[in-house]
């Protein structure tokens, strides 16, 4: 029981981070359709700015530890935003008439630029940070069996919640929200009625990016290091936790990321760390078999 409820603990902590990266994934692809395969590179520029500006206020300005971590979550939303604003005005908006398969190479060409540009300036080597937050609280248990909860995973699974809160709230209650809607049930007509589509889907790519930037930020809370590398593999789960979930649904995002967290930490702790990347897939697989939109998905219904 000990073993099963750190690793509930673990599971949630790691699916939060990747339904905070699979929220960016979503609200890009239910409004133009497409799959931003930089997406996960953009959560690891963001990761490498957050590391930037902690160091930069903690070991140079003195700043303490809490607020140099607030600072660096409002900085590092922002920075990250303008960064995937630009890659959506040069990318990605040039090619949103052509035909369906060149915003995909161009948005793997730019998942390449992105980690190869931060391989050139910050190099290939890890890069360690000190913790940011320390402690933890004993649940039960006692010797190796303990049931830990750490400081950072309260926080980490605290802001999902209230990001995820806060963007629902954003896209069904704000004229910002009714526009992404009607761009996602209709653009020609949204145009026609008046709604600037252009700056709909950009800022759009901004919520997802300043979205992915917080990931990077709770990433580099909790492992303290990030890689050049580092936005493959998370991008892929986190893409495959918005289709699981549903893609389009933001709270299908957040489930389907808590869910491959889940299962991978529990197949890892159960089974063998090896192939806790094909029990995720392999769930996915089986899921869209039987519930071939997701979890939480509408199906696509086209007018005649």
């Amino acid at each position: 029981m000990e073993v099963f409820l750190q690793q509930l603990i673990n599971g949630l902590t790691l699916g939060s981070i990747y339904g905070l990266i699979a929220i960016g994934y979503t609200m890009v692809f239910g409004i133009i359709g497409m799959v931003n395969f930089a997406h996960g590179d953009v959560f690891m520029v963001g990761g490498f700015i957050a590391l930037i500006l902690f160091m930069v206020f903690t070991a140079w300005l003195g700043v303490a530890v809490v607020p140099a971590l607030v600072l660096v979550l409002l900085l590092g939303m922002v920075l990250t935003g303008l960064w995937n604003w630009t890659i959506e005005r040069v990318a990605y908006r040039p090619l949103r008439g052509s035909f369906r398969l060149a915003p995909l190479i161009s948005a793997i060409g730019m998942s390449i630029f992105l980690s190869n540009l931060v391989q050139v300036i910050q190099g290939p080597r890890n890069k360690p940070l000190p913790p940011m937050i320390q402690g933890n609280f004993v649940l039960m248990g006692e010797g190796s069996t303990t049931v830990v909860l750490a400081y950072k995973q309260i926080v980490i699974m605290v802001v999902t919640v209230v990001l995820l809160a806060v963007f629902w709230w954003l896209v069904q209650k704000t004229p910002l929200g009714r526009a992404q809607r009607a761009c996602e049930q209709d653009r020609k007509m949204a145009a026609l009625l008046g709604v600037d589509v252009d700056r709909t889907i950009s800022i759009t790519f901004v919520i997802g990016a300043a979205l992915a930037a917080v990931a990077g930020v709770m990433y580099l809370m909790y492992y303290g290091v990030v890689n050049f590398s580092d936005g493959f593999v998370p991008g892929v789960k986190a893409f495959t936790a918005a289709v699981l979930g549903g893609i389009g649904s933001l709270p299908g995002a957040v489930i389907g990321g808590l869910l491959i967290g889940l299962i991978e930490t529990m197949w890892s702790a159960y089974f063998t760390i090896d192939y806790k990347d094909v029990a995720a897939f392999s769930i996915l697989a089986i899921t869209l078999i039987f519930l071939p939109t997701g979890l939480l998905g509408r199906p696509e219904v086209e007018k005649v």
